[in-house]
Parts: structure tokens; C-alpha cells; sequence
């Protein structure tokens, strides 16, 4: 019974594994990277926010744990399922890359154009992001070529 059910969440990878291996294993390590963090954010006391972020939480502490909790709880699942791409699917790979891409877009230009911290204090993460897209970009292009 256990196998069946481990089999039937985790198929054989329809597409075989075609793509960069570098890529894959990006992106489990991507997955791991985004995983932690959520861990943090879920079920640290303060969620890392404080700790971490170095935001002050004197105002509305309950709403912001609760947001944070939340955020943290999409991290793991995200995090899990680029971790289960890398290792098993790597026809899906340059799809999961792509998203990864889309979404550091948008939380660099939100961190770094649009909502900028007051006082300009960003948290770890904002440069993490930065860091990450230039390094997405070239996995995604790696994950696009021919098989190596």
C-alpha cells in the first residue's frame, strides 16, 4: 500500500530526463533555499521578521505574524515542489526555472522600486533576490539546451 501511494504521488517523469543536470540540481538547491526561509517564517517565534529583518514589530505584531506565517507556508510548498522537479522531473525543470525567474522579478522591482523599506533598511532576502536572477537566468538558458 505505501509504494502505491508514493507511486502515485511521485509518476515516473513523463518527459524522461532530458535537460541540463546543472539546472536540476539549481533547482532543488533553489527549492532548499526557499524551503528554509519558510521554515523561519512559519514557526519562528517572530517569523524572522524581526530577528532577521530587522523590522519593528511594536505595531500590529499579530497581523504581521499571521502574513508572515502565510508567506512562509507558500515558501515550503514552493520549495518542495521545485526540490521534487529537480530530483524526479526534469522535463520540468526550465518551467519551474521560468516561474522562479517571474516571481524574484517581481519581489526585486516590489523591494527595490515600487515599496522600498522605510528608512532604506532592506532584509537578507532582498539582495538574495537580487543575487538569484542573474544566476536563474543562466540555469534557465542551461535547461533550455540540448541534453548534456
Amino acid at each position: 500500500m505505501r509504494q502505491g501511494v508514493i507511486a502515485r504521488l511521485l509518476p515516473p517523469d513523463p518527459g524522461g530526463a532530458g535537460g541540463s543536470r546543472a539546472a536540476a540540481w539549481f533547482l532543488v538547491l533553489y527549492g532548499v533555499l526557499m524551503a528554509v526561509p519558510g521554515l523561519i517564517h512559519a514557526f519562528a517565534p517572530d517569523g524572522g521578521i524581526g530577528t532577521i529583518g530587522g523590522v519593528d514589530l511594536s505595531s500590529d505584531f499579530a497581523r504581521i505574524r499571521a502574513m508572515t506565517a502565510w508567506a512562509g507556508a507558500t515558501q515550503i510548498a514552493h520549495g518542495l515542489a521545485c526540490i521534487a522537479v529537480g530530483l524526479r522531473y526534469r522535463a520540468l525543470v526550465p518551467l519551474f526555472l521560468l516561474i522562479a525567474l517571474g516571481e524574484r522579478l517581481v519581489l526585486s522591482w516590489s523591494a527595490w522600486i515600487a515599496h522600498t523599506p522605510p528608512g532604506g533598511h532592506h532584509p537578507p532576502a532582498h539582495y538574495g533576490d537580487l543575487v538569484s536572477l542573474p544566476l536563474l537566468v543562466l540555469f534557465l538558458w542551461l535547461a533550455l539546451r540540448r541534453s548534456d
